[in-house]
């Protein structure tokens, strides 16, 4: 079986996995919230009342084995959440994202530099999406904060990059960094910088994935998680 053939069988089985757990599980019996699967990615649709709702949709899907991440366009509270996709170019992650790029596209609502201070307000935002992004950047510090500073409280960035050991990681002329799950670990902390929970860390044999959400000052990650990421 051919390696596209295997991921499909295992997105298959891994959505029917999903939906019983919404039938099946008392903490998320009920909502409106339903799950496809893509490359190991679960896109979560619908709506909650509460945002601990979602919050444990998205814990009880990320423990799943054979999830990478967990992306979501749901409503909290009758509000459709504010998602940025940054460096968009010709596509977005989903069509309604606010599309955020230095060259102006049909997908681009926001003509701005990643490279610089983003043009939005602190925590206007839900999600933040930075596929194959961070790549690019020789610093890509200096967005990771700026991603900190406009996400709200309990909002999440995902972070999506080339593996280091894959063919792909090198052959693009215009990749100028290589990152692993260890360096999303340094993404998280260090010194003099905001800090970062991660929500679910991984990768398949070409990409690096992971969710994050800011961590306010002073909060400590539970070590138990962390050693689910991390080495």
């Amino acid at each position: 079986m051919g390696g596209e053939a295997r991921q499909q069988r295992c997105d298959e089985d891994l959505a029917e996995v999903v939906a019983e757990l919404f039938v099946h599980d008392e903490r998320v019996r009920g909502l409106d919230v339903t799950a496809q699967v893509d490359g190991g990615v679960v896109h979560l649709r619908g709506r909650v009342d509460r945002p601990d709702q979602l919050d444990t949709v998205r814990r009880l899907v990320g423990r799943l084995a054979g999830v990478h991440a967990v992306w979501d366009r749901v409503r909290v509270g009758g509000r459709d959440p504010v998602v940025l996709d940054l460096g968009c170019g010709d596509q977005r992650q989903y069509p309604t994202n606010i599309g955020v790029d230095r060259r102006r596209t049909p997908s681009v609502a926001a003509v701005a530099d990643v490279g610089r201070p983003l043009p939005f307000r602190d925590g206007a935002v839900d999600r933040i999406f930075a596929v194959h992004v961070l790549e690019h950047l020789i610093d890509f510090l200096p967005l990771v904060a700026e991603c900190h500073r406009v996400l709200r409280p309990g909002g999440v960035l995902h972070v999506l990059s080339p593996w280091w050991k894959h063919v792909n990681a090198v052959a693009d002329p215009t990749h100028v960094r290589l990152l692993d799950t260890q360096t999303i670990k340094g993404i998280c902390w260090g010194p003099e910088r905001p800090a970062w929970h991660p929500l679910h860390v991984g990768r398949d044999e070409s990409t690096v994935f992971a969710d994050l959400t800011p961590a306010a000052p002073g909060d400590e990650p539970d070590p138990r998680h962390l050693a689910r990421f991390f080495d």
